[in-house]
């Protein structure tokens, strides 16, 4: 855009700003919603700015692109607002605890033979199945199968990957 353009827009929205304004407080209900949707909407305006020919067109083509963005806007809110009069307990997610189990985690797995932890890795971080692993490992399925078990085992038995989570989930199996 050249200097000149640019120039016009900047006149156009130092001029119509505020009553742009108003009419995105009417779609939005909400001063820092308003402000954010015509912010959005100026941003498409400058961008077909040099192909909005007629002056008297300038104020549609806001309000249209208000419109359509409020619209948008709107249909992706729907599927993830659910106003309510009592809030749900949210739980607080506590990257601390989870830090210190996957520090737990990792000082358990090297306690285990090599073998072993390279069939628990393979199995549940690479998420492979039994047959690639036994291909990997030289080893039959059947034998992966028992190393997988028996590492599991003793990560549950860790006594203490055990003592410093007690509330760990039991064994799923």
């Amino acid at each position: 855009m050249n200097a000149t353009r640019h120039e016009e827009f900047r006149e156009y929205v130092a001029s119509r700003g505020s009553v742009l304004l108003r009419m995105a407080m009417q779609l939005t209900g909400d001063r820092a919603e308003a402000e954010d949707l015509l912010q959005a909407a100026l941003a498409k305006t400058y961008l077909a700015w040099d192909r909005i020919n007629d002056p008297a067109a300038i104020d549609g083509y806001v309000r249209r692109a208000m419109v359509n963005t409020q619209i948008s806007w709107w249909r992706r809110r729907k599927l993830e607002i659910y106003p309510t009069d009592e809030l749900p307990d949210q739980p607080v997610d506590d990257h601390t605890r989870r830090s210190e189990l996957h520090d737990a985690l990792g000082r358990a797995l090297d306690r285990l033979p090599q073998r072993q932890r390279l069939a628990v890795m393979l199995r549940y971080y690479e998420d492979m199945p039994e047959t690639e692993i036994a291909e990997v490992l030289g080893v039959s399925v059947g034998t992966v199968k028992s190393t997988v078990s028996r590492a599991m085992a003793k990560l549950r038995d860790d006594a203490a990957l055990g003592s410093q989570f007690p509330d760990l989930p039991p064994d799923p199996y």
